[in-house]
């Protein structure tokens, strides 16, 4: 064989150079690639975050405060420190929402009602813009997300509490199966159901089971019920979760148990309007007291249109009607049985109830006392003594505040009052300002859903109702000046004139927002509460507001 000549030799290096650039590339690339791979997983901040896209009730915030109520009389002044976790930091009570009445009790009278509410146009799309106003004939809703967290909330399989038994079997029949609906009433539609029921959250589904019988007629009954009391307000109505109720002698149709519990079980919705200070009683609270108080404790909440914060607002209230976790109906997958369902609430009226129509004959008196033990308050009744009377004026942020508040609580003072200032921010914490509002022997305020707060007033308290501009008397006197009777509490309302209204420095005097309000009523929701609710702020002529104020020191006990 022939040595290689140098020609041979050269020829070959840059195959050799190539081949070793080659390998350098590759051992630069290889771990520049493993890191590209792996990083997003060691960083979460390099991917995109989709949590944060899904929408959500909870407020994620938290806040630490040192706020005061004063009337800044010097030696009169009460300092209110405020101290407001992320569970508390929920300003709901400074939400407004004016609401459709119920049909039957507008003959005669303008056709709108309203308390708090958001506003918005009139799509549900577009509800959740403006939390802080009132006036909505359905527009203004809200469908409650369910995040991951829990409250008291029975989820995949806990540990067996009282009233539950884990089975895997089906339960024997009962001796008397029936479902009684009473779809007649005009604020909520309920059912109630008695024998082997099987309650399936997750298909919506709730099943009495009946033994087969050869002669029983082939037609198994059905019923549709959103168990939330507002029946009349479509828009709201349509977000509520439907519930499929209905009969079945086939066990095939019939699943097993995975879940008997030995207690009465009530079905209802966080969804809707709640999240305002007054939806949240009227819709559901007063509702739900009149419903499952009879069971002393010892009911099952099962909880569609689930809303975690709101949960956790009211645990006070609800852990002293029901002893047991609340189900998250919507996302549990399991067989719940019972013996006995009741599927949505009992509902009477705007921010009261007939004892006529409740069990037990339980009346607001009722659901005072009741409200006085959940958050400690000491006062039951207003009672004659040596010391002056306390005024509490709730004072909105923005629309329908005070304007010269100063000037009104000096009024209040010459006349004898001690006054306490609340703004939105002292009203966060629902357990402290109960106890302030209790304390006080007067509060008023501009109609606004700060004013359910006169559910926490002692008995023989007065609430002093200042009516804005734009003939909402009717509306206002509904939602507050109908239900005080009830809670024992005087009720006294003070309607403004033009002069008393920020509208005057808008409008000229010959504008029909003075001239024919109802003309603007007439124009629609939106435009009402553009025009006399968001718009509108008060300057009260003390020398004209000044009887009122009289008026209400002269209403409680000498």
């Amino acid at each position: 064989m022939r040595p290689p000549t140098a020609a041979s030799t050269t020829g070959r290096m840059p195959q050799r150079l190539v081949l070793v650039a080659v390998m350098g590339c590759l051992l630069m690339i290889i771990p520049c690639f493993f890191v590209a791979v792996w990083n997003p997983k060691l960083d979460p901040l390099s991917s995109p975050n989709l949590q944060l896209s899904v929408p959500t009730s909870i407020k994620i915030q938290a806040v630490q405060e040192n706020s005061s109520i004063s009337d800044r009389s010097g030696s009169e002044m009460l300092v209110m420190p405020i101290t407001v976790n992320k569970d508390e930091a929920e300003s709901t009570n400074d939400i407004e929402i004016i609401r459709m009445p119920p049909p039957e009790e507008e003959k005669g009278r303008v056709n709108m009602t309203f308390t708090e509410a958001e506003f918005s146009n009139s799509t549900i799309d577009e509800v959740q813009k403006n939390n802080d106003n009132v006036i909505s004939p359905a527009t203004n809703v809200k469908d409650a997300t369910k995040p991951n967290q829990e409250f008291s909330l029975a989820k995949g399989k806990p540990k067996a509490e009282e009233g539950t038994q884990e089975i895997n079997s089906q339960t024997e029949g009962v001796a008397e199966s029936k479902i009684s609906c009473d779809l007649s009433k005009r604020r909520s539609d309920t059912c109630v159901i008695h024998g082997d029921v099987r309650v399936l959250g997750y298909s919506s589904s709730i099943i009495l089971s009946k033994a087969p019988q050869a002669d029983a007629p082939g037609e198994e009954n059905t019923w549709k019920i959103r168990p939330y009391a507002r029946k009349w307000e479509s828009p709201v109505m349509e977000i509520i979760r439907e519930l499929t109720l209905k009969e079945s002698r086939k066990p095939a149709d019939t699943p097993q148990c995975t879940v008997h519990h030995t207690v009465p079980a009530i079905v209802f919705s966080t969804g809707g309007f709640l999240g305002n200070f007054f939806h949240d009683f009227t819709d559901v609270l007063i509702p739900l007291f009149t419903t499952a108080h009879q069971y002393r404790g010892e009911a099952q909440f099962l909880v569609t249109n689930f809303n975690y914060g709101w949960i956790k607002k009211y645990e006070q209230i609800l852990r002293r009607l029901s002893r047991h976790q609340i189900i998250d109906l919507d996302r549990d997958g399991r067989v719940h049985c019972f013996r006995h369902v009741h599927v949505g609430l009992l509902s009477h009226k705007e921010l009261s109830m007939d004892p006529a129509m409740s069990p037990n004959g339980y009346s607001m008196a009722d659901f005072r006392e009741f409200l006085r033990s959940c958050f400690s308050l000491k006062r039951k009744s207003v009672t004659a003594g040596s010391r002056k009377p306390r005024l509490l004026m709730i004072n909105r942020k923005g629309p329908r505040s005070f304007t010269n508040r100063r000037e009104v609580a000096s009024l209040a003072r010459s006349l004898g009052y001690k006054v306490v200032v609340a703004g939105p921010e002292e009203t966060k914490n629902l357990s402290r300002f109960a106890r302030v509002v209790n304390s006080c022997d007067v509060m008023m305020g501009v109609h606004g859903a700060g004013l359910t707060n006169m559910l926490f007033l002692p008995t023989n308290a007065a609430l002093v109702q200042v009516i804005p501009w734009g003939g909402l008397k009717y509306a206002c006197s509904h939602d507050f000046g109908e239900p005080a009777p009830d809670m024992g509490i005087r009720y006294l309302e003070y309607e403004i004139k033009e002069e008393e209204s920020s509208l005057m420095r808008q409008y000229p005097r010959s504008h029909p927002v003075f001239t024919d309000p109802l003309s603007i009523h007439k124009q629609g929701w939106n435009v009402l509460w553009s025009v006399f609710l968001n718009k509108q702020s008060v300057k009260l002529d003390v020398r004209r507001f000044k009887g009122v104020l009289q008026e209400a020191m002269k209403a409680l006990p000498p």
